[in-house]
């Protein structure tokens, strides 16, 4: 029995989601009921937090893995010669950056939206020292805090007066999402460090919201397509327009991988 997790909707060419945050995909049904009418949705869910994983132990997060989960999937799913469309936002922009270094035989176009991939920015080490502060504060404070301090650094503005604090205990942690992405998934992802040679051998489109204007990722996402040679795209929305404004967003994803 496979120990992959993913769900499958739709018709016509494959398109693999990769959901941010811990990969669960919660809050992405209306996106993806909306994509199958063009595609063959797959929506993978890497730590299978939607199919009855949530709340068992989950070890630190590497992007390989998540790539390499995906690469699976997609050997589970496609026809012997054919190719996939793959959509990853956030931290799994990241992880679908890797996949398409690592196989982009079996990938006819990705789309990242917003990927934290901070380490290509002249100031990569002052973002890499926000988000490490991030970590920090989510272990002394809680999650709250921590995701207050994180959208101050996204925006660039100052940061927030710290509230009361308010770690998680143990079993808490395992049982949110956002306590797995800040504790499992935010250390590693943000200090990858992609391989731009093998991106700009087969480009990808990079992705930011029109309301992240001025903001960190929609920087870092417009570097990114610079340094790979790739497209770039901007969508309804902010960071999480995927969730927000889920048919606007379906329908620029149309356009653009079948562009």
């Amino acid at each position: 029995m496979s120990d992959l997790h993913y769900d499958v909707r739709g018709d016509g060419p494959v398109l693999l989601v990769v959901p941010g945050g811990a990969g669960h995909p919660m809050g992405l049904e209306p996106l993806t009921a909306a994509l199958a009418g063009h595609f063959t949705v797959v929506t993978y869910d890497p730590l299978g937090l939607a199919h009855g994983r949530l709340g068992l132990p989950v070890p630190e997060q590497r992007v390989a893995d998540w790539s390499e989960g995906a690469h699976r999937v997609l050997g589970e799913v496609l026809p012997d010669g054919d190719a996939a469309y793959v959509f990853g936002f956030s931290s799994a922009g990241v992880a679908v950056l890797d996949l398409l270094a690592r196989h982009p035989e079996r990938l006819r176009r990705v789309l990242a939206h917003e990927p934290p991939v901070v380490r290509i920015l002249p100031d990569a080490d002052r973002q890499s020292a926000m988000f490490a502060e991030v970590y920090e504060v989510y272990r002394s404070s809680g999650p709250e805090a921590a995701g207050a301090l994180m959208a101050a650094g996204l925006a660039g503005t100052s940061a927030p007066a710290p509230g009361p604090a308010r770690p998680l205990a143990p079993e808490e942690e395992l049982n949110s999402p956002m306590a797995l992405f800040l504790s499992r998934v935010l250390p590693r992802f943000t200090a990858y460090e992609p391989d731009l040679g093998a991106l700009a051998a087969s480009p990808p489109v990079l992705a930011a919201g029109t309301a992240s204007r001025g903001r960190l990722l929609h920087r870092t996402a417009a570097l990114a397509a610079e340094l790979t040679s790739g497209g770039f795209a901007e969508f309804p929305g902010g960071h999480l327009g995927a969730v927000e404004h889920p048919r606007e967003f379906a329908a620029r994803m149309v356009e653009t991988l079948l562009d």
